[in-house]
C-alpha cells in the first residue's frame, strides 16, 4: 500500500459518510406541507411587519472585528503548547504579535469602531 492509501481510505469513507448524512435523511423524511410549516419562524413570535430592511453597515463591521480578533487571540493556544520548544525566539515573536494586535486594537478604539451608535 502507497504511503497515500490511508489518506485516500479516510478521504473516501468521509465522503461517504457526508453524502449518507445529507442524502439519507430528505429520502426517507415524510413530507406533509401545509400552511403553518411554511411561514418564517420568528421565535415563537408572530412576524408583524415585512423584512426588507437593511441592516446596518455597523453591525458588519463590529461583525468582521471580533472575527479577527478572535482568530488572532485563538493564535495564542498552539503558542502555549509548544512554548517550551520555541524558546526565547517564539517569545519574541509572541511579543511582536501582540504588539501589532495590540496597534490594530487601539487604532480601531480610537476611530469608534467599537461604539455601536
Amino acid at each position: 500500500m502507497t504511503p497515500y492509501g490511508p489518506v485516500a481510505i479516510y478521504l473516501a469513507v468521509a465522503l461517504a459518510a457526508a453524502l449518507l448524512f445529507t442524502v439519507l435523511p430528505g429520502l426517507m423524511a415524510q413530507r406533509k406541507p401545509n400552511a403553518v410549516k411554511s411561514e418564517a419562524y420568528e421565535c415563537g413570535v408572530e412576524p408583524t411587519s415585512d423584512v426588507s430592511g437593511r441592516f446596518p453597515v455597523r453591525f458588519y463591521l463590529i461583525a468582521m472585528l471580533f472575527v479577527v480578533f478572535d482568530v488572532e487571540a485563538a493564535s495564542f493556544y498552539p503558542w502555549a503548547v509548544q512554548m517550551h520548544q520555541l524558546r526565547v525566539f517564539g517569545l519574541l515573536e509572541m511579543i511582536v504579535f501582540v504588539i501589532v494586535l495590540g496597534i490594530g486594537y487601539a487604532y480601531v478604539w480610537k476611530r469608534g469602531g467599537f461604539q455601536w451608535r
